[in-house]
């Protein structure tokens, strides 16, 4: 039987990093305890002080079909290439020009929301092409 399972970002600004991947993956911020208007009220109700409401932010599928993402704040900054990364599957289906097209524009999008490009690999017999980026606190991912 398959497990659920969700992804874990360390990072620094949890909040800011909930929104931008909410916007890459099409997710929503989950949203707070029923019961209160945001989650500042739902950390106050339990007693957590305003430096840390920040602490911890998630974002789910609106379709209930992908993992939920979830984002910690951790002391230490990212030193080296992630071990795991995202791909954002920006053009499933899609080859040659057109496929590159459609992830230039998402690529486009992206770094709009804070997003860096980072470089380009054209597709070729064996492979589609890609683009790696980084999000904004310098984690990689693909959009593929």
């Amino acid at each position: 039987m398959a497990k659920e399972f969700q992804v874990t970002y360390d990072c620094a600004d949890p909040g800011a990093q909930a929104a931008f991947w909410a916007e890459a993956l099409g997710y929503r911020t989950q949203p707070p305890p029923e019961g209160f208007a945001d989650w500042t009220a739902a950390w106050t109700a339990r007693g957590i002080p305003p430096e840390q409401h920040n602490h911890r932010a998630a974002i789910t599928d609106p379709d209930g079909k992908g993992p939920r993402v979830f984002f910690q704040r951790v002391p230490e900054g990212k030193a080296v290439k992630n071990r795991l990364h995202l791909d954002v599957r920006a053009a499933p289906g899609l080859r040659g020009d057109e496929r590159m097209a459609m992830l230039e524009e998402e690529c486009a999008r992206l770094e709009r929301l804070g997003a860096k490009r980072e470089y380009r690999l054209e597709g070729n017999d064996t492979d589609e092409g890609m683009i790696m980026m980084t999000d904004p606190e310098g984690n990689e991912f693909c959009l593929d």
